[in-house]
């Protein structure tokens, strides 16, 4: 055995190895792409520190073509929004959920929020349902995602990680009248996914919600083939979504 190895204090497979004395290893998803402007799309972003300390940085995106009065200047100065989707997949579904719920309480002047996009929204909870009772190892392995995140005295049912949870914000508080949430079939998440989709349906929310299976895939399928045929499906219902009146 090497003696001058660190000594591993934490595993959160598949992502990183935390060491006894602080270090941490990153397993997967190492790679970062570069801000740009995409001649393609007309997509320009920018990274901006967000937290000088540490160096934490945050991506911005605008489209070229958005017309004047409704510009984010990413260099800086006034943001001008009349209406605004929150869109993420797997942890940013979770942030643009409460997002959600904050901006009911704490709106952004100015702004318009018309809509939530969840792609394979990232919620969970102590009690397995459906298919993950026939995954014990999978269930300990989200389980312990949460866990290194989130040292909450409520583990996987804290109402950050599961949205229905006792306790938690009244689904019914969303500060938008359209949800879509879509799910893969063979995710671990579905039926957390199915389950905000149903939770949100009985609540005294007045929205719309829709919900979206794909059938035979695995989570962030799409990141990993963008051009496949389940990819390009998924987001034609998307742009349908963002499109409706």
């Amino acid at each position: 055995m090497d003696s001058s190895r660190p000594e591993v204090s934490h595993e959160v497979p598949p992502y990183l190895r935390v060491y006894k004395d602080g270090t941490i290893e990153r397993l997967f998803g190492n790679e970062v792409a570069p801000a740009s402007f995409d001649h393609q799309t007309g997509v320009e972003s920018k990274d901006t520190v967000i937290t000088p300390e540490t160096g934490v940085s945050a991506r911005l995106y605008r489209p070229s073509n958005t017309p004047n009065s409704q510009k984010t200047t990413l260099s800086g100065g006034k943001v001008d929004l009349s209406k605004v989707f929150l869109a993420g997949d797997s942890a940013g579904a979770n942030i643009a959920h409460h997002l959600a719920i904050r901006s009911r309480s704490n709106p952004v002047e100015g702004m318009i929020l018309r809509g939530i996009i969840m792609i394979q929204p990232y919620f969970w909870g102590e009690i397995p349902i459906g298919s993950e009772a026939q995954d014990p190892v999978r269930k300990a392995m989200v389980d312990g995602w949460w866990r290194f995140v989130c040292l909450s005295d409520r583990g996987n049912d804290d109402p950050l990680i599961n949205p229905v949870a006792d306790g938690a914000p009244s689904l019914s508080g969303l500060a938008c009248d359209r949800v879509i949430i879509c799910v893969a079939g063979k995710d671990i998440l579905r039926d957390r996914g199915r389950l905000y989709y149903e939770s949100l349906v009985k609540s005294e929310w007045l929205g719309k919600a829709e919900i979206v299976e794909i059938e035979g895939e695995d989570h962030v399928f799409h990141i990993m083939d963008p051009n496949c045929e389940k990819a390009l499906y998924m987001m034609e219902c998307l742009a349908s979504f963002i499109n409706q009146e």
